[in-house]
């Protein structure tokens, strides 16, 4: 695969970046250029072939041809032959414009070849670069407007490049072809035909810079409501828990209704183009015809001349009136390659020391550690401990204390700012990313399954486990018995984004498919918040049996971390208190206070929290 600079570039970079991409399918352009070429040149003779049919075989003017084709015509009876058999000159009109389908076709076919190779090789491009981004570009990004990006703005890169670009090269073939043949039979006449040209090119322009505005404003437009859709399509259980429908929906319409004001300024713009354009094309028509008979009647041109110069002023003006057209869909090509090209250079996820692949035991090691997000405020402050292989250690902390920002930094989805984190005495930053992460499992609050079976969602964790491995796996996670109990086992579909399980029950199949990866680090990033306490012991209590090597529990209940080897309470990001759940029952500090206020509420027939 070609590397992609990742730097912002200018214009002309990011179509070179393009060029690149679609090294694959360069030959369907050229095969389309070419035909482009042959099908203007068989456009041309048509009128070539009439012209002469009028003057030279009806009206007895002078022949004035090339030599070969002079003797053709001499050996087979000359102009007397021609005049009684006129099917001829027809014949030739006909096949004239049969070769013109072809190569027409022909264009079309390798333009969609072309195009649509053009768009694979792009979106494969995007998607490499989008799942190999960094995660904190992943926070930092919208994912309706990349869905938009990657869909919408494609599809406006591949239609010019399928359609508009040939039409730059068809357009400037004919202009040239035209006034070729016009300008030595009449350059009078030929200067008429072209007399409005200059004007329609220079309002072309204008029309074009209008739209470039106007179309980067629509596109961020639609980007906005495809967000929207997007949250509140995901969210919808959300929404119908909070009745929020009628604000979501009084969003999306003022959105929708922006998106639709801007597309109709656009749309305006583009109506007084076309009837200024139409205008102007007709005038320059009609002026070749009234100034054409002017000279016919004087006998200073033919009138097979007259209906040559009328047709190929025809064939050129209302090419070059779609050139504001062009000129339009270029911009908005450039406004969407320029938001694709955002993604194509969005940095990379590197390996920033040796790329090791140690044999992980589950030794785990924080050496002074400080972190600070890019856009905020440091979170971890000096944090020091450490995990021997096979040992539990709980954490418990206020929200935003830092607690998930320790296995993310453990998972080196983030680095440190300061210190070490260590695996078996290595370097996290040292080993290779698929590789430690593929050695650290984790299952978060809020697990993400996807839209397939439920057998195939715990299945992810390693696609090579037997049958019996994934029920194992269920059973330790106390979810097995549920998925039998539906109708369909183990093969039921899962909504997107799980939304057909509960909760609890998408919280148990993650656990499942992360045991089945058998890792010697487990992380459990309070992902046993939402079941039953009697289903968190035994959930705890298989995962004893089970022996799954180091783990770590994230929690907010003293009861799923007091039979933890070692406990850790952060506050502000700092470590404040360690110890077993006995020792930190009876010190006064936070831990103390949450044991307390959880007892209480059990004590009541509450639920702890």
């Amino acid at each position: 695969m070609e590397t992609l600079e990742e730097t912002k570039s200018t214009g002309a970079a990011r179509w070179k970046r393009l060029w690149r991409l679609i090294r694959g399918f360069r030959r369907y352009f050229f095969y389309t250029v070419l035909t482009t070429l042959l099908a203007a040149l068989f456009a041309y003779l048509s009128p070539l072939v009439i012209s002469f049919t009028v003057d030279s075989i009806v009206g007895g003017k002078a022949m004035n041809l090339p030599a070969w084709l002079q003797g053709w015509i001499d050996a087979i009876g000359g102009r007397d032959y021609l005049s009684a058999n006129l099917w001829l000159p027809a014949l030739a009109v006909l096949a004239v414009q049969g070769l013109n389908g072809v190569c027409a076709y022909a264009r079309g076919r390798c333009s969609a070849l072309g195009g649509e190779g053009l768009a694979k090789a792009l979106r494969d491009a995007l998607y490499r670069r989008l799942v190999r981004a960094p995660y904190a570009w992943h926070k930092a990004s919208s994912t309706g407007d990349l869905v938009q990006r990657c869909t919408s703005d494609v599809e406006t890169v591949r239609r010019f490049m399928q359609m508009q670009m040939m039409e730059v090269v068809r357009t400037v073939v004919m202009a040239l072809v035209a006034l070729s043949i016009m300008w030595p039979i009449n350059r009078q006449l030929t200067l008429i035909a072209c007399c409005l040209l200059p004007v329609l090119l220079i309002f072309s322009f204008v029309y074009s810079k209008g739209m470039q505005k106007l179309f980067l404003t629509v596109d961020e437009a639609e980007g906005a409501m495809t967000t929207a859709l997007q949250e509140n399509l995901t969210g919808m259980r959300v929404v119908r828990t909070f009745a929020r429908q009628s604000q979501e929906l009084e969003k999306f319409t003022r959105l929708n209704q922006d998106y639709r004001a801007k597309v109709l300024r656009m749309n305006n713009l583009m109506g007084v183009y076309w009837g200024v354009s139409d205008m102007m094309g007709y005038m320059q028509i009609a002026l070749v015809m009234i100034c054409g008979i002017y000279l016919a009647v004087r006998g200073e041109i033919s009138l097979g001349t007259v209906m040559l110069f009328f047709t190929y002023s025809s064939m050129l003006t209302f090419p070059m009136r779609q050139l504001g057209r062009i000129l339009a869909d270029l911009v908005k090509a450039d406004v969407s390659l320029k938001r694709l090209d955002e993604i194509l250079t969005a940095p990379q996820e590197t390996e920033p020391g040796r790329g090791l692949t140690p044999s992980i035991k589950g030794g785990v090691e924080f050496q002074d550690v400080s972190f600070a997000y890019p856009d905020g405020g440091e979170i971890l402050h000096h944090v020091d401990f450490s995990v021997s292989p096979g040992q539990t250690i709980g954490i418990l902390g206020n929200t935003g204390s830092g607690k998930s920002t320790l296995v993310h930094l453990l998972q080196r989805l983030y680095a440190p700012t300061g210190g070490r984190v260590c695996i078996d005495g290595v370097d996290v930053a040292d080993i290779q990313g698929d590789y430690l992460r593929r050695h650290v499992g984790i299952v978060l609050q809020e697990p993400f399954l996807f839209s397939r079976t439920i057998g195939e969602n715990i299945a992810l964790g390693d696609p090579s486990a037997s049958e019996a491995e994934r029920f194992e796996a269920a059973r330790t996670a106390c979810v097995h018995d549920v998925i039998e109990s539906f109708a369909e086992g183990y093969d039921t579909m899962v909504g997107e984004r799980g939304v057909t399980l509960s909760g609890g029950q998408k919280q148990r199949v993650a656990i499942a498919r992360m045991l089945v990866q058998k890792t010697p680090i487990c992380i459990f990033d309070d992902s046993l918040s939402a079941v039953d306490a009697e289903t968190d012991a035994a959930i705890r209590e298989a995962l004893l049996k089970r022996d799954t090597g180091t783990t770590i529990l994230i929690s907010h209940r003293i009861s799923t971390l007091r039979g933890a080897d070692t406990i850790l309470v952060l506050e502000d990001g700092r470590i404040v208190q360690r110890g077993s759940h006995r020792e930190l029952a009876a010190r006064e500090g936070l831990y103390r206070r949450i044991c307390a206020i959880q007892n209480e509420l059990d004590e009541e027939g509450g639920v702890a929290v």
